[in-house]
């Protein structure tokens, strides 16, 4: 367990669209797996709605056939996480796999800070693969400012944000029993619905890629717009 000490204040963060602004590298990869398989790829709208859930789900709602799936996660996960093709945001002139040609909201490092600072055990909830996840934040130093990261299983037994966050729970010792709390933050539905099957509220990031009314749509209990509200709006939703 990765938690002893009770009451336990947890804060579960998302990645894409919360910690990281990654739709660039994430679309990219996308788009060569719908032209690696044949598939014409979605309008720009939908590809929109790729940030956050499972690829494969996305995959399959948006046009990859059944017998083609497996092939076009593949092409995906080859270019996502190991073809140094795309320019790099953060090193012009370096060539970066899918999952580098990203960058780290302005103002998140300081906040992780202030909320390690006030207590919080901080944990990344992701429905990323947890081997995809864990080197993208050790390359942008996120590891460093929490207590944990958690993600999806690679044989996609747990993909869904409800999935990862009791595999979260049950990795820190999670125990109300004993008083302690936790809050989701993230940007998406997926990560509303996700806390809300485990009891617990999520705090909406609106600087993320979610749709206009989408998360005050699926219950999250209060949304932000910036990222310079999060420690306090997190430190607001402990007290009240």
């Amino acid at each position: 367990m990765t938690n002893t000490h009770h009451p336990l204040r947890a804060v579960l963060l998302d990645l894409d669209g919360t910690l990281t602004k990654s739709d660039p590298g994430i679309l990219a990869c996308v788009k060569k797996a719908y032209q690696a398989v044949g598939v014409p790829e979605p309008t720009p709208a939908q590809l929109q709605r790729f940030i956050g859930p499972a690829i494969f789900e996305s995959m399959s709602k948006y046009g990859i056939p059944a017998d083609k799936l497996d092939e076009a996660v593949h092409v995906y996960r080859r270019y996502y996480g190991e073809e140094a093709v795309f320019d790099d945001p953060n090193e012009p002139g370096n060539k970066v796999p899918g999952r580098l040609y990203n960058t780290v909201y302005p103002g998140i490092p300081e906040q992780l800070r202030a909320l390690r600072e006030r207590g919080y055990f901080l944990a990344i909830a992701t429905a990323k693969p947890e081997y995809q996840a864990i080197p993208i934040c050790e390359h942008f130093h996120l590891m460093e400012l929490v207590d944990a990261l958690y993600g999806a299983s690679m044989d996609n037994s747990r993909t869904d944000k409800d999935q990862v966050i009791r595999y979260a729970f049950e990795n820190m010792g999670y125990d109300p029993a004993a008083g302690d709390r936790a809050l989701m933050v993230g940007d998406r539905w997926t990560d509303v619905d996700g806390a809300k099957a485990c009891g617990i509220d999520c705090l909406g990031c609106g600087w993320g890629y979610a749709e206009p009314g989408e998360l005050v749509e699926h219950g999250a209990y209060r949304v932000i717009d910036t990222v310079g509200e999060l420690s306090d709006a997190v430190e607001a939703y402990f007290h009240a």
